[in-house]
């Protein structure tokens, strides 16, 4: 007769915990083979999308928050991962109230059978509402939708399953007594205890994680962030000196690089992973109130548009005063002008629904395409491609306004009679995103400072940008002191930042240096500090340094010498 001995919730939880470990290494590693969906990001990314706008905003603002006191490293990397990193955490937690919720419900039940029931039933229930989920924000899984529900619901009840088999054995193991027919004595036989089976158990889990994961890592074929599916049109291929190569002014050593490469351009979306979309298969498809609705294909788009380059600026509005959510490079692609002699909009048409692949839309108004002609999409970024993760195949660029105005990953334009909220606007943002005059210093070189017949100088410097209004003067405080103008680069564009430079005669001290810019037609950047939120951040930018002593100037160590092997 077996001695049934119910395990605790907390065993539950620890069970359920060691369960959901292996099951996301088998889902990771299905989606990397097979173009399954990894059910944990799916699982972030529609609770994300469910929160109310401040909350949401709220959670964005901390995670930056962490990002800086921490220096995690530059801000949209770190809270991509972030947001991968809390997106598991939340699949493991609820893996965790769930298995401590089954062992809950089976402890209430009188009976000693070993029924698998329970955790079947949990495991497709599960699974079913997991599916579902993955159905509405999945952006990269692949494999047929068929494929998809089976594997989803049989891969979460084997995880239900599992637990209840370990739930059993947890009950009955306390023993067993049978009764020997020779003699007719009661033997009690002895199985492996529960520590020991625990043990075991979290092997096994370990075990399969780390197999999972690991091979999922090597082997994946699917597309990276920065791969693209399908074949693309060729790009321009050029590679040549940036339109400023002859400016006699250089940036203070430690400036943020003019140009921002590639990899490095920031980048904020409102899903875990970028969509993944096959070049063959994608069309953009033009409806609504236009006399030539069209479904046009990334080579139509080569065909048919003549191609332009601009140099362009790009900033988020969560970019704090002095952040890195603002980066710089060249945009290839056609006019938006072009598109729309092409489509040819209705007279009731008023504004243009932009949606993407991610789902997100924002709403153009067709006065504002119509009446700058720097309006463009874009294909390419850097004279290449554009990458998975900055939105392939196709983006637009709006000057003057934020990055949250901008969809990317575009994949259908709607011409329609009236404005309506887009997916930052529904959630309480900027209406118009209007880009504020911005200045930051990047660096004072105290390992960098130059001698002169005077004396000593502190090269100063970083970055002016204020939109498409340009930047006409630049201007630095010390110490509170008079403002005093910096030398300016000539910029890449019209659209870009100015890199600006102060040289300052040196003096031994602890200093503060402040900056402000104005614009083309000569207005102050705002002075009052503000949070990004609502409109974007304003407000004056410093830093702090201290400086070497004179002594130590005219003096400097003498360098460790260091020796060198021959051989």
């Amino acid at each position: 007769m077996d001695t049934l001995r119910k395990p605790s919730i907390w065993l539950g939880a620890l069970v359920g915990g060691m369960l959901t470990l292996a099951l996301t290494a088998v889902l990771f590693l299905a989606d990397m083979l097979a173009g399954l969906p990894f059910i944990p990001f799916d699982v972030f990314d529609f609770v994300s999308r469910q929160l109310p706008g401040p909350l949401l905003t709220f959670g964005i603002d901390t995670m930056v928050e962490m990002i800086i006191v921490f220096n995690l490293g530059e801000t949209s990397a770190a809270a991509k991962t972030a947001e991968l990193l809390m997106g598991l955490g939340a699949f493991l937690g609820l893996g965790i109230v769930a298995m401590a919720a089954l062992y809950a419900l089976m402890n209430r039940g009188k009976s000693a059978a070993r029924n698998l029931a329970p955790g079947l039933l949990l495991g497709l229930v599960f699974g079913a509402v997991m599916m579902l989920i993955s159905a509405q924000v999945n952006l990269t899984a692949t494999a047929p939708v068929l494929i998809q529900i089976i594997w989803v619901v049989l891969a979460f009840a084997a995880w239900g399953l599992a637990a209840n088999w370990i739930y059993n054995d947890l009950a009955h193991s306390d023993g067993k007594t049978k009764t020997d027919e020779a003699t007719g004595e009661t033997i009690t036989v002895e199985p492996l205890d529960r520590r020991q089976f625990m043990v075991r158990i979290g092997g096994a889990s370990a075990l399969i994680t780390v197999i999972g994961a690991g091979l999922g890592a090597v082997l994946g074929s699917r597309p990276g962030e920065g791969q693209v599916v399908g074949e693309l049109p060729a790009g321009s291929g050029a590679d040549g000196p940036l339109p400023n190569v002859n400016d006699d002014m250089q940036p203070a050593p430690g400036t943020r690089p003019e140009y921002t490469p590639l990899d490095d351009h920031y980048r904020i979306d409102i899903s875990s992973r970028p969509p993944v979309i096959d070049s063959n298969e994608w069309r953009l498809e033009v409806s609504g109130l236009v006399d030539n609705p069209a479904s046009l294909s990334l080579q139509d788009l080569y065909d048919n548009f003549e191609r332009v380059d601009r140099f362009i600026t790009l900033s988020c509005i969560s970019n704090r005063i002095g952040g890195t959510l603002i980066s710089t490079t060249k945009w290839s692609g056609f006019r938006m002008s072009d598109f729309l002699d092409y489509v040819k909009p209705q007279a009731s048409a008023v504004a243009m629904k932009i949606t993407g692949a991610d789902n997100f839309d924002e709403y153009v108004m067709l006065d504002v395409a119509q009446g700058d002609e720097r309006v463009m999409f874009a294909y390419e970024w850097d004279e290449q491609p554009l990458k998975q993760k900055h939105g392939f195949p196709l983006r637009i660029y709006i000057p003057d306004r934020y990055g949250m105005k901008q969809p990317k990953w575009i994949k259908s334009i709607e011409f329609v009679d009236a404005w309506a909220e887009g997916y930052w606007v529904r959630r309480g943002w900027s209406r118009d995103a209007i880009v504020n005059a911005t200045s930051v210093v990047d660096a004072v070189a105290t390992d960098a400072i130059l001698k002169d017949d005077a004396g000593y100088i502190v090269p100063i410097g970083g970055i002016a940008y204020s939109g498409a209004k340009m930047i006409s003067r630049v201007e630095v405080s010390v110490n509170g002191g008079d403002w005093e103008a910096a030398s300016l680069r000539q910029p890449l564009s019209d659209l870009t930042w100015v890199i600006w430079r102060y040289d300052w005669r040196f003096q031994e001290g602890d200093y503060s240096f402040e900056v402000r810019a104005y614009d083309a037609e000569g207005t102050l950047q705002s002075l009052d500090s503000r949070g990004t939120r609502p409109d974007g951040a304003t407000g004056v930018h410093s830093k702090r340094a201290t400086m070497p002593t004179l002594a130590d100037l005219e003096n400097p160590p003498e360098p460790e010498a260091t020796a060198v092997a021959e051989g």
